[in-house]
Parts: C-alpha cells; structure tokens; sequence
C-alpha cells in the first residue's frame, strides 16, 4: 500500500489573481466599492459556520505547506531561480502575500479602500527587492493570512464581493466569499506544488514522501 507522510520532522514554521493562470501587474482602478456593513450576509457577530470552518481548514493546509516546504533554506537560496521562467521561491511568497491573500480577502472580498488603493505601489509582486530582507517577505506572508482569517471569519460563505477589478478581468467570475476561498485554496496549492519542485532542485528535500 502506498502512504504519503512529510520527509523528516515536517515545518517548524509557525503559521498563526492576478489570474489563477496568469501574473498580471496590479493597477490601480477607480470602481465603486459596495459598503459592507449594509449587506445582509455580512454578519459582524457570529460564531464561524461550519462550511467557512472547513474551507479555512484547506486553505490553513495548503499555507503550512507552502512555508513548510521552505523551512531551511538560506535566503540565497530562497532568492535564487531554479526554473527557466525565472521566478524565485521568495518571489512566488510574496505574489502570494499581495496578489493573493491582500488581493482577494481584503481588496475584492472587503473592498477595503486603502488596500486597494495600494494595489499599484508594487509592479509586480514576484519580484523582490534586492535590499528587502527574506524574513520581511516571509512575516508579511504570515501577516497577510491572520488578516485574511479575521475577515474570512467574520462573514458568512454566501457574503457578496464589495469590489470587482474589471480592467484586469473584465465581467466578475466569482461572485461570492465562498468563492474567492475556493478560487485561493486552489492557486496556494498550485504554488505550494511550484516550490516542492524548486526545493527539490535545490537541494533534494521532499515535501511528501511515497513509502
């Protein structure tokens, strides 16, 4: 019979689109944004339903994945290319941080104003600063989830998108919470399979182990 089980002792790492197939440059759009706290499925006081609970714990899966499988890894090597594309595993983190966790929960979800607002102050995500320390990218990560989770769990899964950035995809494709957590649990954990390939390369370490 075959089993999967985490190589070695597994992550220590604490844990608390752009287009699923595309990366495209964040712009900034003037697009009205709907006020939250008149919609009727965005209950400010309520204990977290089952359905959210069981998407969160997927999405929470796939985030330990994604910073587990990097556990280790010198910042040079986190900054270093592996794949002909040109992406590193420090760049494919923070994508994930500003294009997917902000972007999606706290800009199209919550449409908080200042978040969208600041979609444009970095071109393109994937690429890090040179002078930008790899534990700030990894905090922002981390930071950016708890952030996420508070709005996530705050709102019932049928809650309504405040904010649709039509210049990027044109007529919405995702009209609900539920949604936007399915559409992010399915991009993390497409990039959680990036970087088992990129940390294989780099130095051989497996996420998953057939036994």
């Amino acid at each position: 019979m075959w089993a999967c089980r985490p190589e070695g002792d597994g992550p220590t790492t604490k844990i608390p689109d752009r287009s699923l197939y595309t990366a495209l440059p964040m712009r900034r759009c003037s697009v009205a944004v709907t006020d939250k706290k008149n919609d009727p499925a965005w209950p400010r006081d309520i204990s977290v339903d089952t359905e959210i609970r069981t998407l969160l714990s997927f999405l929470n899966g796939q985030r330990r994945h994604v910073l587990g499988i990097l556990d280790g890894l010198e910042a040079d090597a986190l900054r270093k290319p592996v794949l002909p594309s040109g992406w590193s595993c420090l760049g494919l983190v923070q994508h994930l941080a500003l294009d997917v966790e902000r972007f999606w929960f706290r800009a199209v979800f919550l449409g908080d104003r200042d978040v969208i607002d600041a979609l444009g102050d970095i071109e393109d995500a994937w690429q890090v600063a040179s002078g930008t320390p790899a534990a700030d990218v990894l905090d922002r990560y981390r930071a950016e989830t708890e952030l996420a989770d508070a709005v996530v769990t705050a709102a019932a899964a049928d809650a309504s998108l405040a904010w649709w950035p039509h210049d990027l995809f044109g007529e919405p494709h995702l009209h609900t919470l539920r949604d936007v957590l399915l559409h992010v649990i399915t991009e993390t954990a497409c990039h959680a399979g990036h970087l088992d390939a990129a940390r294989e390369l780099i130095d051989g370490r497996r996420w998953m182990v057939l036994t």
